[in-house]
C-alpha cells in the first residue's frame, strides 16, 4: 500500500514538473519575440517576424545545413501554403543563402525584418553551435571584404550582391556577424547595419511603442507589427476606391466608435490561429473598440470582396487595459497575414 502511495506521488511530481517545464519553455519563447522586437533600432515603424524553427516544426520539415535544394523548396512551399512565411524578407534569397552563405530558413531560429524611414535591417538568430568563422570565410570567398573588427561590417554593396545572384535581396549588401549573440544582421546600407548592431547591444537607441502589442500576441510563428502612424497610412481605407470608401464609412458608423490606435500587430499564434492586437490611448477606448472591431470583423470585407466570415471566424474580442485582442480562426487556405494590405476596413484608423 505504501509503495503504491509513493509511486502515485512520484508520478504526480513528474507530471507537475513536466507542466512547469512546458510553461517555462513557453514563457521563454514569448520573451524571445518580445526581446527581438524591443531590440530594433529607434524609429522602426514596421516589423516582420518569422520563427523559422517553429515553421519547420509546424510543416514537418526536418532541414539542416546539408539539406538539399529540394528539401528547402518543400519547406518554403509548405510554409507559404499555410500562410506562415509571407512576413519573411529572405524567401527568394533562401536557395543562395543555403548554398553559399552558410545559413538560411533551413537552419535559422528566427528572422526579424525591421523598417524605418532611415533604413531597413534583416536580423537572423542562428542556433547554438553555428560556426560563425565558417560564415565569415564564406562571405570572404563571395567577395565581401573582411572587416578589421569581428563585429564590423562586411561591405559587399549592391554590385557584389547582384553579381552573386539576381535572387539575392539588396538587404544582403552589408552584413555584420555577432557570434556571441548568435546573430547575423544585414542591410542595404552600411551605416544602418551599424545602427542596428548598436541597438541590439544596447549601445544605441531602440524602438519604442511596440512592446504592448508584441506582448499581446505571445510567441508567434509569424507576425507583422506596425506603429500607429505607419498603420494609419498603410491600412487606411483612403487607398480604396470611392465606392469602397463610402461602404466602409457606413460600416464603421454602424459598428460604433472606431478610434486610431497607437500600435498594431497581427500574428500566426498557431498553425490555424491568428491574433490581432491593437493598443489604444485609454482603457475606455479599448473597451469601446473591442465591440466595434468585433462588429466589423463579422461583416463585409470591403476591398477584398465577400465577407470576413469567408476568411475567418471571430473566436473572441476582448480588451485588457488599453490593448484589444481579436482571436481569429482562419478558413482553410485563407492567407490572413498575406492579405493584410487589402480589405483594411477592420483596421481603419484615420
Amino acid at each position: 500500500m505504501r509503495r503504491t502511495v509513493v509511486a502515485v506521488l512520484v508520478v504526480s511530481l513528474v507530471v507537475v514538473a513536466a507542466g512547469l517545464g512546458y510553461r517555462w519553455w513557453q514563457h521563454a519563447r514569448q520573451g524571445e519575440f518580445a526581446r527581438a522586437v524591443a531590440s530594433a533600432p529607434e524609429g522602426t515603424e514596421r516589423i516582420s517576424w518569422t520563427d523559422w524553427a517553429a515553421v519547420r516544426r509546424a510543416v514537418g520539415a526536418d532541414t539542416g545545413a546539408r539539406s538539399s535544394a529540394q528539401d528547402l523548396r518543400d519547406l518554403l512551399d509548405r510554409g507559404f501554403s499555410d500562410d506562415l512565411t509571407s512576413t519573411s524578407a529572405i524567401v527568394q534569397s533562401a536557395p543562395v543563402l543555403q548554398q553559399s552563405f552558410g545559413f538560411s530558413p533551413a537552419t535559422a531560429d528566427w528572422e526579424l525584418f525591421s523598417q524605418s524611414e532611415q533604413g531597413a535591417v534583416v536580423t537572423l538568430h542562428l542556433p547554438d553551435g553555428t560556426d560563425f568563422g565558417d560564415i565569415g570565410n564564406r562571405l570572404e570567398e563571395l567577395g565581401y571584404p573582411r572587416p578589421d573588427a569581428d563585429d564590423g561590417v562586411w561591405a559587399g554593396g549592391p554590385d557584389l550582391v547582384s553579381q552573386i545572384s539576381p535572387d539575392l535581396t539588396p538587404e544582403l549588401g552589408y552584413v555584420a556577424l555577432l557570434a556571441d549573440d548568435h546573430l547575423v544582421l544585414a542591410s542595404d546600407q552600411a551605416a544602418y547595419v551599424r545602427t542596428a548592431v548598436d541597438a541590439v547591444r544596447g549601445d544605441g537607441p531602440r524602438v519604442e511603442g511596440l512592446a504592448a502589442v508584441a506582448d499581446a500576441v505571445g510567441s508567434p510563428l509569424s507576425a507583422a507589427v506596425y506603429s500607429g502612424d505607419y498603420a494609419c497610412g498603410a491600412l487606411a481605407m483612403a487607398q480604396a476606391d470611392a465606392d469602397d470608401q463610402a461602404q466602409a464609412a457606413d460600416l464603421v458608423a454602424e459598428a460604433g466608435t472606431v478610434d486610431p490606435y497607437l500600435a498594431f500587430a497581427m500574428a500566426r499564434t498557431g498553425q490555424r490561429e491568428v491574433r490581432v492586437a491593437m493598443e489604444f490611448e485609454t482603457d475606455d477606448q479599448a473597451r469601446t473598440n473591442a465591440d466595434s472591431r468585433a462588429a466589423l470583423a463579422s461583416g463585409p470585407a470591403v476591398g477584398q470582396g465577400g465577407d470576413f466570415a469567408d476568411r475567418f471566424t471571430l473566436a473572441s474580442a476582448r480588451a485588457d487595459g488599453p490593448v484589444v485582442t481579436l482571436d481569429l480562426d482562419p478558413k482553410p487556405r485563407a492567407a490572413i497575414l498575406g492579405d493584410l494590405s487589402t480589405g483594411p476596413v477592420l483596421f481603419a484608423t484615420c
